[in-house]
């Protein structure tokens, strides 16, 4: 009957007779999925068991394809579940023929999913129960354990594969995260240092751009003794790292030390090619590249085995089967002779990793084997005071030209970016690269924001066509942003220094924003004294008031919010009220623009239903304390003052149809109807509207 819930049924594609979960709303968000999924276990689920046969959580359901979209939506709430089929099976059951007697009726298979171990309690935080009993009866089992709940192992078992067919597949990543849902399973898709259980990633890059002489000149190049030499001493720095490494776990120590796996690479690599005179991408510069690495290569190994003859072969070592590797088997024959003699100290020897910030304290030079991105381009950077700053930074080959040849002198050919090169040019150069990788390489493939679908397969075509283990495409887009923008060219100058901060303690600091999402690595340092202020709050129902206190923090000049306490004398809210002020004052202390956290807590609904405070209508008590936040971010001038207007008295309803009340009203939400006619009568809550009664 409430046309808002009829609409928005509608919209999911429900209806009577229609009860099914369809893709609309596996699409919709995680807090869609909480609601609904409690919803759904609050009609049919039940809570059973306790600390001697494990407390679960179950879901009874006659349609086992509803039950699987179910499994699929916990899961991607981090809840793992598992069905049961055929419970029951179908045929016939005795039922109550509604005259007082029973007779057979035919009944379906029923199937049930079951949720158990840790996911327990991952259901009770991340979805639980709005209904009293089930949630009273989940609380009181999980409170009882006397120990830690078993853990879900994660370990399935295949029982066949078989063929089906083919379909076009599409890579995803989601920023910040670098991770996507591929069906209910979390898949990573960072990739340049492949690892097993337990792995650990050990990388080091030669700076390229540092090793070429005389640049800009027909005699420009490197020395190859001199990247010999350089390898040699990096290979035996970076398997010295392995034993002197402190290793959180003792998994991990014996991982890395019975295989010694390595990741030697290279940075500056762009750079070393417009400093020799070529264009990244072209046939010189693939061949060039090659040889490059196939150097490097062989050096690694070679220097590898001299180890291995010193300090013994990593323990896992067995020649035979080493030696028929793919890469190890393309290596010259001098280098499989001196393997077989030797041994050798580190399985895996070489990987090209992103180098982001390593090239940036190289004097920015390229990334790994990336293009350069521009020769002239403004990073944004949030520093740890919550101010922002621009920085315009210049490329390490194209202010050595300016230097050597001259402000104003037109740039050649081979001063190519990201931005100009063709994706052909990138795959021609991972291949190169990877030829002489026996791990793998990071490499992102910029297509333009134009591209049509059939261009951008053929990218994927090609990649697999050169043998590339993989395949990274990025297409410009308004809406994930970036950290990094172009500048007018011809208005950009170079400036000294690039490096927008001051040492490398300060460097440790910085900032990585990707799209709307900023990541800080250190907090707001804490005085010895901050000044703030406590608010007492009376909420209805509690008995007890409840005191925040707001500290704050001076910092360029401006009071912003730093800490958070709540305080009651009522129990009951201790263990949220606790973690919530924690995590609040770790955002607070982050720095940023941390507004959002009034927005969070003002949009979180009461299902049993809000209190009208001052004459308005709040919607929940983490509502109510949002609200006594912002008043506060107010009062510092950390948040601008709300436009005063005649609408300001009237006050948006949390109820699903939307609409406004007048601030005499004293009616509140109902619970089952979502209208706002529940009055306070007798001691008793009861809806004017449905008839609804909490004492009912």
């Amino acid at each position: 009957a409430l046309a808002a819930l009829r609409d928005l049924a509608g919209a999911l594609g429900l209806g009577p007779g229609a009860k099914n979960v369809t893709p609309t709303i596996e699409a919709a968000s995680s807090d869609f999925y909480r609601g609904f999924l409690r919803g759904l276990f609050d009609a049919d689920g039940t809570v059973a068991g306790d600390q001697t046969k494990g407390v679960s959580v179950r879901l009874g359901q006659s349609d086992a394809t509803r039950l699987e979209a179910v499994q699929r939506m916990l899961a991607r709430l981090g809840i793992l579940a598992r069905l049961y089929r055929n419970r029951r099976t179908a045929g016939t059951s005795l039922l109550p023929d509604g005259r007082g007697g029973k007779k057979p009726y035919p009944t379906k298979a029923q199937h049930e999913l079951i949720i158990a171990r840790a996911n327990v309690v991952r259901y009770a935080e991340r979805v639980g129960f709005a209904d009293g009993d089930k949630r009273h009866r989940l609380t009181s089992a999980l409170t009882a354990y006397r120990r830690t709940v078993n853990r879900e192992r994660f370990v399935a078992t295949v029982a066949t594969v078989a063929a089906d067919g083919e379909a076009e597949v599409f890579d995803a990543a989601i920023p910040g995260v670098n991770a996507f849902d591929a069906n209910g399973v979390y898949v990573h898709n960072c990739g340049e240092q492949p690892l097993p259980p337990y792995g650990a990633c050990l990388l080091g890059s030669i700076n390229l751009a540092a090793l070429v002489k005389r640049p800009f000149t027909p005699e420009a190049a490197i020395d190859p003794a001199e990247l010999t030499d350089l390898v040699r001493v990096a290979v035996r720095m970076l398997d010295n790292a392995i034993d002197l490494s402190k290793y959180p776990l003792a998994q991990q120590e014996h991982e890395a030390k019975a295989k010694r796996r390595i990741g030697l690479g290279v940075t500056g690599l762009a750079d070393a090619l417009i400093m020799t005179g070529l264009r990244y991408g072209s046939p010189r510069a693939v061949a060039q590249t090659d040889a490059w690495m196939k150097a490097l290569a062989d050096a690694a190994y070679l220097a590898s085995t001299e180890i291995a003859a010193e300090k013994g072969s990593f323990p896992l070592f067995d020649a035979d089967p080493y030696l028929a590797g793919e890469t190890v088997s393309a290596r010259a024959p001098a280098i499989k002779d001196a393997i077989r003699r030797n041994g050798i100290r580190n399985a895996l020897l070489t990987s090209v990793a992103p180098t982001g910030t390593i090239s940036l304290l190289a004097d920015n030079v390229s990334s790994g084997l990336e293009p350069v991105f521009s020769f002239v381009y403004t990073r944004h950077l949030l520093l740890p005071d919550g101010t922002r700053r621009d920085e315009e930074v210049s490329d390490r080959a194209y202010r050595l030209y300016r230097r050597h040849i001259g402000e104003d002198a037109p740039l050649p050919d081979y001063f190519v970016d990201a931005q100009t090169l063709t994706p052909k040019d990138h795959v021609a150069m991972q291949a190169a690269v990877q030829r002489h990788v026996d791990s793998a390489v990071s490499k992102t493939i910029n297509c333009p924001e134009d591209i049509s679908f059939e261009e951008f397969k053929d990218i994927y075509r090609a990649a697999y066509a050169a043998g590339c283990k993989g395949c990274t495409t990025y297409r410009p887009n308004q809406v994930t942003g970036a950290v990094l923008e172009v500048k007018d060219k011809a208005a950009a100058k170079p400036t000294e220094p690039e490096l927008p901060l001051e040492s490398p303690a300060s460097r440790a600091r910085d900032i990585f924003e990707a799209g709307g999402v900023v990541y800080m690595t250190k907090p707001l340092d804490r005085p010895g004294v901050l000044p703030g202020s406590t608010y007492k709050v009376k909420w209805p129902e509690t008995d007890h008031a409840i005191y925040i206190t707001i500290n704050d923090i001076v910092t360029d000049g401006r009071r912003r919010p730093f800490e958070v306490f709540i305080n009651s004398k009522n129990t009951e809210h201790y263990a949220w009220t606790v973690a919530l002020t924690r995590m609040m004052s770790a955002v607070f202390r982050r720095g940023g623009d941390v507004s959002f956290v009034v927005d969070e807590l003002k949009a979180v609904f009461d299902p049993r239903g809000g209190q009208w405070v001052d004459g308005r209508y709040v919607p929940s008590l983490l509502a109510q304390i949002g609200a006594v936040i912002e008043q506060h971010l107010i009062e510092i001038g950390f948040l601008p003052k709300p436009d005063a207007g005649p609408e300001a008295k009237r006050l948006p309803l949390a109820a699903a149809g939307g609409g406004t009340a007048d601030a005499a009203t004293r009616f509140r939400q109902c619970p089952k109807c979502g209208q706002a006619g529940l009055v306070h009568a007798e001691g008793c809550d009861t809806c004017v509207s449905c008839g609804y009664s909490k004492c009912a």
